[in-house]
């Protein structure tokens, strides 16, 4: 009999709902892989996997992680430090009651980078999870969602919560392997959430494909009462002969080997089924990054946040943050007001440029996973740490929705992230772009089969 787990979402929830699986048995075998994995892959600061739910909600027995900033009764919040947060950061909020009104069956929390500020996916206070994909030398998972992906993998969970400032979702789905997406802003509510900058933070989610990403999108969507199966079959209806996709040559700047040469193989097979596809300039891209290496709009807020919320936990931060504390909290406050306005203003530009396309494409990163042992000294953390949010961190600031797709391996056989890029409020219309060209490209399963660590 087929393992429930490998099972899509769409094939598995109405088997749940017929009777033909149970909800108790898929969360056991969620259980299962955990306890054959937990120790190597280390996803999770805590694993309490609630009771299944049989029956009364589309999630009935789905198994889900959390990442470790969101409200969740019955657990503390940490937000990657060393000691608990205040209770009221224990607080369920909007996203997390939908998917529990769904019936989802929460596992456990996992594991993050401190305070979310940091896209490497390390951690001096808990355990770095591990990147399934290389088992000679261990390898980063991505930040600030760092057990996120790795869930995903273990098979613990199959959706995944994680949140997004300037990538922290889909970094670490284009490291892992696994579909990421980054709504837009106001999207959905932040409520609930350990905030890093009240002006970038976005819920997001991680899971094994498009498909399963559209099921998930259409439980905690704020537009209620459509059936997933509609909503799927809805997206699905776009073919790639009416899809404009834009290739931005900005995002392909400094790759690593294997990276680029990967996208490019990729979006001419897309093209080849009908795609149309044409290189476009967007000034608007350029200034944004240079912002975002000035420290953006999520370096001043979140050393605020600090500040005003969480100065006792200020001494014990990661000495990587703390390092350049002193520096963040001495941005001007008319330099910070000006970049807000400029990134607004860049913001409207993008949005009309990108009016004639339904998706902007590149690499999701630009680099290979580091090794952990490296980023362990300071100057090769702060370089990684810079160049993998260099291409995701636009779209925070630039005010838009993307989805990472796995696409393939780069040169050190580690996972490459196609990054599709819509407008804002293009939330749906981009998964329907992932989901076309997942048709062509193939699920990360037929793309990249099973991480070494995981089949060894």
């Amino acid at each position: 009999m087929t393992d429930p787990l490998d099972l899509p979402l769409e094939t598995l929830i109405p088997m749940l709902q017929k009777g033909e699986c149970a909800a108790d048995d898929v969360i056991a075998a969620a259980s299962a892989r955990h306890e054959t994995f937990g120790d190597q892959l280390q996803a999770y600061l805590r694993w309490d996997p609630a009771p299944a739910v049989a029956g009364g909600g589309v999630l009935a027995g789905i198994p889900v992680s959390a990442k470790d900033l969101f409200g969740l009764e019955g657990f503390e919040t940490f937000a990657g430090s060393p000691s608990p947060l205040p209770a009221n950061w224990c607080v369920e909020g909007p996203v997390v009651a939908a998917l529990k009104s769904a019936g989802a069956t929460i596992m456990g929390k996992t594991h993050m980078v401190e305070f979310a500020f940091g896209g490497i996916g390390t951690n001096p206070h808990w355990p770095t999870p591990a990147n399934p994909w290389d088992v000679k030398t261990p390898r980063v998972p991505g930040g600030s969602s760092s057990g996120a992906g790795v869930s995903i993998w273990e098979g613990s969970a199959l959706v995944a919560l994680g949140s997004d400032t300037a990538g922290s979702v889909r970094v670490p789905a284009s490291f892992t392997g696994t579909v990421g997406l980054k709504t837009t802003k106001g999207c959905w509510s932040t409520d609930g959430l350990v905030p890093l900058s009240t002006s970038l933070d976005t819920p997001g989610l991680l899971t094994r494909s498009a498909a399963d990403m559209a099921v998930a999108f259409s439980v905690i969507d704020p537009d209620k009462g459509e059936p997933f199966e509609r909503f799927l079959a809805t997206l699905r209806e776009r073919d790639l002969s009416d899809i404009k996709l834009g290739l931005c040559r900005w995002f392909f700047e400094d790759c690593d080997p294997g990276i680029a040469e990967t996208i490019e193989a990729s979006v001419a097979k897309l093209e080849k089924a009908g795609a149309s596809v044409a290189e476009i300039t967007l000034p608007s891209v350029v200034e944004a990054g240079e912002i975002f290496g000035r420290g953006g709009l999520a370096a001043p807020e979140f050393a605020a946040l600090i500040n005003d919320q969480f100065a006792d936990w200020k001494p014990t931060l990661d000495p990587n943050v703390l390092a350049r504390f002193e520096r963040m909290e001495a941005i001007p406050a008319i330099d910070y007001i000006s970049r807000r306005n400029r990134l607004a203003e860049l913001a409207a530009e993008a949005d009309q440029a990108l009016e004639s396309i339904d998706a902007l494409i590149g690499p999701t990163v630009p680099i290979t996973p580091p090794t952990v042992e490296a980023v362990s000294v300071p100057e090769e953390y702060f370089r990684c740490n810079m160049a993998t949010l260099r291409n995701t961190s636009i779209v925070n600031l630039l005010d838009q929705c993307a989805v990472s797709l796995p696409v393939g391996l780069d040169k050190a056989g580690m996972p490459v992230g196609l990054h599709l890029i819509g407008r804002n409020g293009a939330d749906r219309e981009i998964i329907s772009v992932a989901l076309a060209a997942e048709k062509i490209l193939g699920t990360a399963r037929e793309i990249l089969g099973t991480p070494p660590l995981i089949a060894a």
